[in-house]
């Protein structure tokens, strides 16, 4: 079965920006650019619109497949702690096998049992079963030399390890960062420098190891500092970020806004620009939804007994394309953000629309003008700090190995 994509503007994170075709022949790309069509192929028109890899949404909480449809999403890295954790090797295979064929499901595994932080986890096993990375979850490991442990382990499976930075014993109990807002509402709140002692620590036992690193969200401009010293080292690090953290300071909460009560929490304003520097200038690898949508039970409460976490799949796309708007990024690089750098750190040889990779693509409106409507989202529930903001940009149809799914 051949297709052919016509009239469009192609993205690619290798191949950058340009106007041409695509084709696409048993679920793979064959040729893009200037190219003859085929006799026998099926037409899509793409009418000018921008056609790029399918977003890999790497660190999500929870597998909602009309959310991530709707949000030009087609793999997703799962975190460890689901119910029950991804500790154990029919856990494992099973979480890798739910959302086939219109969603591939790259599970993280636990990197240690129950995420307890203590015993390794079978990460052998699980990486046998169909795990494409290990991680510690929402925490930080404390034990040095356990983490010590994992990163060797990882090293010896040639597995990444993903980790949350926040020292554990600093930010106990706490649902903000500490400063101004957070004293002015009385809410238990936590030194921003626990994300860079914890980055700190992890990074020098990678460093000793030699092990892949990802630390799955930086959000402060001490940790930024931390992570492009160590590239400059040559350690195997990368980092992401959401949406959230760069688009939204602590000042969002000032109002007990629950649906901004987030894990990592948001921080200063200065931390915020420190951010949008550092996707700027290639030190933030990765940009993903970090969707963990929560119900009305678990966030129509008091601010200190909320659940941290959002709903973000379906803004995913539209948020990160503020970035190129406002020209801190290209739209080629954009998408080495969104969908090439979460495949390499997952292991995966998909992501840019070179000749001989999955045919996962995502053909967008850039301008399409939107509101944020949380009450709207597809998710399994629509907690989102960017309700009723104005936006531009979705996802028009979606194809998974060839095969139309939106």
């Amino acid at each position: 079965m051949t297709t052919i994509f016509t009239n469009a503007r192609l993205i690619c994170p290798v191949a950058g920006e340009r106007a041409g075709s695509l084709i696409v022949r048993d679920g793979a790309i064959v040729a893009s650019g200037t190219v003859d069509v085929p006799a026998d192929a099926t037409v899509v028109d793409c009418g000018g619109k921008y056609l790029s890899p399918g977003i890999v949404d790497l660190g999500v909480a929870k597998v909602d497949r009309a959310a991530f449809r709707a949000g030009g999403i087609v793999r997703v890295g799962l975190m460890p702690d689901q119910s029950p954790v991804l500790d154990d090797p029919g856990i494992v295979q099973r979480a890798a096998l739910v959302g086939k064929p219109d969603l591939w499901i790259h599970p993280i595994a636990a990197a240690t049992r129950g995420l307890a932080g203590t015993d390794l986890a079978e990460m052998a096993i699980c990486a046998s079963a169909g795990a494409k990375a290990v991680g510690t979850g929402r925490h930080w490991i404390a034990d040095s030399g356990v983490m010590h442990r994992v990163l060797a382990y990882a090293r010896d499976l040639n597995l990444t390890v993903v980790t949350h930075a926040e020292d554990g014993a600093l930010t106990a109990g706490a649902v903000a960062t500490e400063g101004e807002t957070a004293t002015r509402l009385g809410l238990p709140a936590a030194p921003a420098i626990a994300e860079a002692l914890a980055i700190a620590r992890d990074l020098m036992l990678a460093e000793e190891t030699a092990a892949r690193l990802h630390v799955r969200q930086v959000t402060t401009a001490a940790g930024l500092d931390l992570i492009r010293a160590a590239k400059r080292r040559g350690v195997a690090v990368t980092c992401g970020i959401t949406p959230a953290h760069l688009n939204l300071s602590d000042n969002t909460v000032s109002d007990f806004r629950t649906h901004a009560h987030l894990s990592p929490p948001l921080r200063a304003e200065s931390d915020r620009q420190a951010c949008l520097a550092a996707v700027a200038d290639g030190t933030i690898d990765v940009i993903g939804s970090g969707h963990d949508p929560h119900g009305p039970e678990e966030k129509r409460l008091p601010f200190t007994d909320s659940r941290a976490g959002m709903a973000g799949a379906e803004t995913l796309l539209t948020l990160a394309l503020m970035l190129v708007r406002d020209e801190r990024v290209s739209m080629s690089r954009l998408f080495a953000l969104l969908a090439a750098n979460p495949a390499r750190v997952l292991g995966l040889d998909t992501g840019t629309l070179e000749a001989g990779k999955p045919a996962d693509l995502l053909l967008f409106d850039a301008r399409v003008p939107w509101q944020v409507d949380g009450t709207a989202f597809r998710a399994s529930a629509g907690n989102t700090p960017f309700n009723g903001l104005p936006v531009q940009g979705r996802a028009l149809r979606l194809w998974k190995g060839g095969r139309e799914i939106l």
